[in-house]
C-alpha cells in the first residue's frame, strides 16, 4: 500500500464516489485511480466501496475504517511536511488564511500587513467564502487558519477559539426619521424595509433570532454578502441598513459627511464573537500563531496550543 492510494480513496469519497471528478482533481487518469484502489482493497483482503458495476455507489462498514485510519495517516503526512518546512525555513514559506468577505475587508489587512514586516518572507494566501466554506477550506487543508463569526464552532473536525466580540449597526440616511431619535426599539425597525446580510453571513442568525423573540416580521428589502453594497443600497434611499460595525468605521469617522449615519445596534441584537478556526491535530508554524496573536490580545500560542492538545477548557466570553 501507498500514500497515493490512500489519496485516491480519500478523493473519491470527497468527490462524491466519482471517480472521474477525482481523478481530475489529482491530475491523473480516471482508469488509474480505479486500478489503485482496487489493489488497496485486495491488499487489505476487504471491500472499501460498495460497486453497482464499476460506479462505486457507497462506502462499505469497513470501509469507513480505513477512510478514518487514510484520514489520520494523511493528516499526519502534511504535519511532517511543515515541521520540514519550520525547521528548513523557519521565517518563509506561505500562510493560507480562510475567512468570509468582511473580515477579509476590514478586519484583516492591517493583521496581514503586521505579519509581513515581522515575516518578509512569509506570502500570504488568502481564500474568501462563506462560513460553511471556510470551515470546509480548514478541513480540507487548503486553509491553515480561518476566522468567520457564523458556523466554524459547528464542525467537530476544527478546533475554535473566540477572537473578538462586535455588533451590528444601524445605517441610515443623515435625513431619516429614526436618525433623530434618541432610543431606536426593535419594533421601529420592524417597520422599515431592512437592507442586510444573506442569511448565512455575518451575524445574521442574531438579527433573525431578535426579530424572532420579540414576534416581529422583518420587512427585508435586500440582501448582500458585503457591506459596502448595504451602504450603496441604504444610499440609494432603498431602506434602513444592518451591518457588522468593522464595516461602518467610515460613516462613524466621517461625521455624516457621506450622507449616512451609524447607530448601535447591540442593545437591538446582541453582541456577536468572531471565531478563530484550525483543522483539528494540524501543526502549526510559527508564524501561525504569531498571525492568531495578532487577530486579539486573547489568543496566544500557549492557549492555542492548549486547544490543539484537546484541553477543554471554556475559551467563550
Amino acid at each position: 500500500m501507498n500514500l497515493h492510494q490512500f489519496r485516491f480513496v480519500q478523493e473519491a469519497v470527497r468527490r462524491n464516489l466519482n471517480l472521474t471528478e477525482a481523478a481530475k482533481a489529482l491530475h491523473t487518469s480516471q482508469p488509474g485511480v480505479s486500478k489503485a484502489i482496487i489493489e488497496l482493497e485486495e491488499e487489505l483482503g476487504i471491500e472499501i466501496f460498495a460497486r453497482h458495476g464499476k460506479r462505486l455507489k457507497r462506502v462499505t462498514e469497513p470501509g469507513q475504517h480505513v477512510l478514518k485510519s487514510i484520514d489520520l495517516i494523511l493528516r499526519e503526512v502534511g504535519n511532517l511536511k511543515r515541521i520540514g518546512e519550520q525547521y528548513s525555513a523557519e521565517d518563509s514559506g506561505t500562510l493560507s488564511i480562510a475567512a468570509t468577505h468582511t473580515q477579509a475587508r476590514y478586519v484583516l489587512p492591517e493583521r496581514v500587513a503586521a505579519l509581513r514586516a515581522a515575516y518578509p518572507k512569509v506570502n500570504i494566501s488568502l481564500h474568501q467564502g462563506s462560513p460553511d466554506q471556510v470551515a470546509r477550506m480548514l478541513i480540507d487543508e487548503v486553509a491553515e487558519i480561518g476566522i468567520a463569526t457564523e458556523s466554524l464552532a459547528d464542525y467537530t473536525e476544527l478546533v475554535t477559539l473566540p477572537c473578538y466580540e462586535w455588533q451590528h449597526m444601524l445605517v441610515l440616511p443623515v435625513d431619516h426619521p429614526l436618525a433623530r431619535k434618541d432610543r431606536i426599539t426593535l419594533e421601529d425597525v420592524a417597520l422599515e424595509p431592512l437592507i442586510t446580510y444573506h442569511p448565512s453571513f455575518t451575524g445574521r442568525t442574531k438579527i433573525d433570532q431578535a426579530f424572532a423573540a420579540r414576534k416581529l416580521e422583518p420587512r427585508i428589502a435586500l440582501e448582500a454578502i458585503d457591506s459596502d453594497v448595504i451602504k450603496t443600497y441604504v444610499r440609494l434611499g432603498l431602506g434602513v441598513g444592518i451591518a457588522a460595525e468593522m464595516a461602518v468605521r467610515d460613516i462613524i469617522e466621517d461625521g455624516g459627511k457621506s450622507g449616512l449615519v451609524a447607530r448601535p445596534g447591540g442593545p437591538l441584537f446582541g453582541q456577536n464573537v468572531a471565531r478563530v478556526a484550525f483543522k483539528r491535530s494540524a501543526y502549526l508554524r510559527n508564524f501561525v500563531y504569531t498571525f492568531a496573536e495578532l487577530l486579539s490580545d486573547r489568543l496566544d500560542r500557549k492557549l492555542i496550543a492548549r486547544a490543539m492538545d484537546g484541553h477543554t477548557e471554556n475559551y467563550d466570553y
